[in-house]
């Protein structure tokens, strides 16, 4: 033990003679940066965390930012520009179940968040080559590896957090995250369109070649990325010899069998939640041309407003999770987040007003969705089943995204915008129905998922009486 105290000593002290009192203490702000006791070091483990993430999400975006280019550079149709989608969604049909189990009992926290992120990386690379060997299946194999460590990889992070920081820190850490994510999708819409047509002037040419020289570039975001894990990895190692902490674990465990117990009101989250999110992603996917042919838009024009979404789920995350979290009532916010899509998709395909109101709209739906929707999983299962049932609802959120952007796609070559939005109409008025029967069956079932913060504590105290 007293070995133990020793190497503790020595690490925070920066190295053996030091902790014997060989050398002059650090100064202060140093020495507290240096402390994982201490807050200093616990900002600086967040800095790392939300970098971690960042690389990811920014180069997830990347077709999107680069549609026309793409589809001229590479000859092809939006079907096959959606697989672009479709493939980074499919190992995630599977990987939602087995991420937490890689993490907790094959590779550690450690080396799992490392082992996804040279996914991320290896993903991205081979996305790049195939746009500079004018190889369209290698950019669809680029994006299937990299799919394998994007989800994976914020499981990372999320068990990261919940290592590091506890009780309600821990939701600001959360939205952070979550704010640091959409920066890079943000970042990324509007860079990547400007990067190519300087890598353009640069070769004098555009090509194959420009496109896959722009998205290496991007590419080093992951390496920022990796070098953020590599850190996290080294810090967390010496705290836990400091601290004497347990490395973090996700908690989950995923059974299966467990499905069979799900509720009819958990299923029609599910049906929420994949019905909603088909109408975001694929739509944002597909946005930037949408905006340059019906609207008008320049390029730059469009990029912009077609990150609106993110650039208002930034700030407005943590500010909606505060909201939900003091007034409860997660259906009535549901419903609104909801109907507020449905007007926002209503507003683009049938009027021809400044898309800017309706992609806001789109925005605060989506920033409000996320905080009402997910907690409410935790309402109706108990403990042992959670990581079964957020597992499955990603899947089938992969499962249904995977799907619907090859539909969309194929929609857009034969029927055109108008036909899109539409379908994207119908998918969200699936959504208000399900909100709605959720809202009556857990009326009729005289269930908690209504219920005001005020109504939760009185049923919590009961139950402790």
């Amino acid at each position: 033990m007293e070995e133990e105290e020793e190497e503790a000593q020595a690490l925070l002290a920066g190295g053996p003679d030091q902790a014997r009192g060989g050398a002059p203490a650090a100064p202060g702000a140093l020495s507290a940066l240096c402390d994982p006791s201490r807050l200093a070091h616990r900002l600086l483990v967040l800095l790392l965390m939300c970098l971690l993430g960042f690389g990811s999400y920014f180069c997830y975006d990347n077709p999107a930012a680069l549609q026309t280019q793409i589809q001229r550079d590479m000859k092809a149709n939006t079907t096959k520009f959606m697989l672009l989608y479709a493939w980074y969604s499919w190992p995630n049909v599977v990987l939602c179940f087995l991420g937490g189990f890689l993490i907790d009992r094959v590779f550690g926290i450690r080396w799992g968040t490392i082992i996804f992120i040279c996914f991320v990386c290896i993903g991205q690379v081979v996305f790049a080559l195939g746009g500079i060997f004018n190889a369209f299946w290698l950019m669809e194999l680029g994006r299937f590896v990299f799919g394998i460590g994007g989800e994976s990889l914020a499981v990372a992070q999320n068990t990261y957090a919940v290592s590091w920081f506890k009780g309600k820190e821990l939701n600001l850490v959360f939205g952070l995250q979550l704010s640091m994510a959409r920066i890079g999708s943000t970042v990324n819409m509007n860079l990547m369109g400007w990067l190519y047509s300087q890598i353009e002037s640069s070769l004098g040419s555009a090509g194959p070649t420009t496109l896959g020289v722009t998205l290496l570039i991007g590419g080093v975001t992951c390496i920022l990325s990796l070098i953020s894990a590599l850190a996290l990895a080294y810090l967390d190692q010496r705290a836990e010899k400091i601290l004497h902490k347990e490395q973090g674990k996700t908690g989950e465990v995923i059974k299966l069998t467990d499905i069979k117990d799900f509720s009819l009101p958990l299923w029609l989250i599910f049906i929420i939640c994949v019905c909603y999110y088909v109408v975001v992603f694929p739509f944002i996917g597909l946005g930037k041309v949408f905006f340059t042919e019906k609207f008008g838009f320049s390029s730059q024009a469009a990029s912009a407003i077609n990150s609106v979404v993110y650039v208002i789920s930034a700030p407005m995350s943590p500010l909606f999770g505060l909201l939900v979290d003091k007034t409860g009532k997660n259906i009535i916010w549901v419903l609104c987040a909801v109907a507020t899509a449905l007007v926002s998709h209503m507003m683009l395909a049938f009027t021809m007003w400044n898309p800017w109101i309706a992609m806001c709209l789109l925005g605060l739906s989506y920033s409000l969705l996320a905080c009402a929707l997910w907690p409410m999983v935790a309402f109706l299962v108990p403990e042992h089943q959670l990581g079964t049932a957020y597992g499955f609802m990603q899947s089938i959120q992969n499962l249904g995204l995977a799907i619907i952007s090859i539909i969309a796609g194929l929609i857009l070559d034969t029927r055109g915008y108008l036909f899109l939005e539409v379908f994207f109409i119908g998918c969200v008025s699936l959504a208000l129905l399900s909100v709605v029967l959720l809202y009556l069956v857990n009326h009729a079932q005289g269930g908690n998922l209504n219920y005001s913060t005020k109504q939760r504590e009185e049923m919590k105290l009961s139950h402790t009486e």
